[in-house]
């Protein structure tokens, strides 16, 4: 999934780029990188792990500028190691440039392997490199477009980008005087705009703009390509229109609850998950808990319908991150145990439900159905936010197989067995369209089977 931010036009950029992308360590926790721009040269810190941990005071001393981009990382395709660190940065014929992406190309091998038959050198073996390296491969300018005289030696490579690559980018380039913004034709993952004083702020997610007190501005639309430099900010759209396939899964599980993201606060979108749920559901039980913390607004949602009272059954550790993106199942489970624990104050001797957002794997609800118990729950009534995951994700989500998600290999019966909860229902695919506006303007291939791009070959993860 990652997270992306942007500054532009504001002294110590690299400043707010460090509390911006902060923000965003939800998204991704295996790296973290800022390039800063002081309008002639760009400059890059990258580290492996936290924000907080991984950058100290003392690496910001040497990149100083009034602009800059950040990047935290959540590996799909390429390496989970170091080496896939972004920014990414090249010297170009157009200077040096970095770029930060958040997406996961469906067509990665087949353009590497033609760039290296051209003699193309790659650093890395992340799909994001391709976003440099086409830089210097072509040039595209579509008929319709009418371009500003600053932007007629670098839009038209940024254009043949676009008409190269095939599936999710949201995605900034940094130039030593200039930030060009980039989302995909479809929309699928998130890039919104905001204002700070007189600089312009870019992020994954609005919760970014809340930290540095900014304000949010507007959402990029689907295929939008923003220019910001000294002279103001210019829109295009290179393409024509086509359907929009916007990510539901962020609204699911991956943005914070207090984001704006794709048309939505994520909040109210969740909420309604918890009643749609309560609806479709009927269950005799004592209290409603959540498996914090994407779990807790659908439980409240669930409470409210159901009349049945909420508490916290299971407590967090908030020094643990996040299980599902950890790059390895091992990694995962260990986190489950160390990140929650029972509340036996609320659990012994009821009936619980347990509210999730999703259950993909199955590992993390086996445990967690096994602690409630432990703890003295009398009965456990797993409940899931979202429907069945019967679909690998290409476009960015680390489920790249059908093998690895249990609603594949199991009826709604086994997977109760396996988990080991009392009973189990999950949301139905019509109740999760029913909770946002539009729905036909979202990619919900995880739940449905129908891919809105087509998948041209596996994006492959170096494990």
């Amino acid at each position: 999934m990652c997270g992306v931010f942007g500054v532009f036009g504001l002294e110590g950029a690299e400043r707010y780029a460090y509390f911006g992308i902060y923000a965003l360590q939800h998204r991704g926790q295996e790296s973290v990188g800022i390039a800063v721009s002081d309008g002639s040269t760009i400059k890059l810190v990258r580290k492996a792990g936290l924000v907080l941990e991984a950058i100290k005071a003392q690496d910001l001393e040497g990149v100083r500028g009034n602009a800059a981009i950040a990047h935290v990382r959540y590996s799909t395709a390429g390496d989970s190691g170091f080496i896939n660190a972004q920014p990414f940065y090249r010297e170009t014929s157009l200077g040096p440039v970095a770029v930060v992406h958040n997406g996961n190309l469906v067509n990665y091998g087949t353009l590497r392997k033609e760039l290296e038959e051209k003699g193309y050198a790659f650093q890395h073996s992340s799909d994001t490199e391709l976003f440099l390296i086409l830089l210097e491969d072509g040039e595209y300018v579509p008929p319709h477009v009418d371009l500003h005289p600053k932007d007629r030696d670098l839009l038209p490579r940024i254009f043949y980008v676009m008409r190269r690559v095939k599936g999710a980018y949201s995605l900034l380039y940094l130039f030593p005087d200039k930030m060009v913004a980039v989302r995909d034709p479809m929309g699928f993952r998130p890039l919104l705009m905001g204002r700070i004083g007189q600089g312009i702020l870019f992020s994954s997610e609005s919760c970014s703009f809340d930290i540095l007190r900014g304000q949010l501005w507007r959402e990029l639309r689907p295929g939008e390509v923003l220019v910001v430099d000294s002279a103001g900010i210019r829109s295009y759209f290179p393409f024509p229109h086509s359907r929009t396939a916007m990510c539901i899964f962020e609204l699911v599980y991956f943005s914070k609850p207090e984001s704006y993201v794709l048309e939505h606060w994520v909040y109210h979108v969740r909420k309604r998950m918890g009643q749609e749920l309560a609806r479709e559901d009927k269950v005799e039980a004592d209290v409603v808990i959540p498996v914090p913390d994407s779990g807790v607004v659908p439980a409240l949602g669930y409470s409210q319908e159901t009349g049945i009272p909420f508490e916290m059954g299971l407590i967090r550790n908030h020094y643990v991150g996040r299980s599902f993106i950890e790059p390895t199942q091992e990694l995962r489970d260990i986190k489950v145990l160390m990140k929650l624990s029972p509340n036996r104050a609320v659990l012994e001797g009821k009936r619980v439900v347990v509210i999730d957002d999703s259950l993909v794997r199955g590992t993390t609800s086996k445990k967690i159905v096994s602690m409630l118990k432990s703890a003295g729950a009398k009965e456990v009534h797993l409940r899931i936010a979202s429907p069945p995951v019967i679909g690998p994700c290409f476009y960015g989500i680390d489920t790249p197989t059908r093998e690895e998600l249990i609603a594949n290999r199991m009826s709604l019966e086994d997977i109760r067995k396996f988990t080991g909860a009392d009973t189990l229902r999950y949301l139905s695919l019509e109740g999760l369209r029913r909770c946002v506006h539009h729905p036909e303007k979202f990619c919900d291939a995880c739940f449905s089977n129908l891919y809105p791009v087509e998948v041209e070959e596996t994006a492959s993860r170096i494990r």
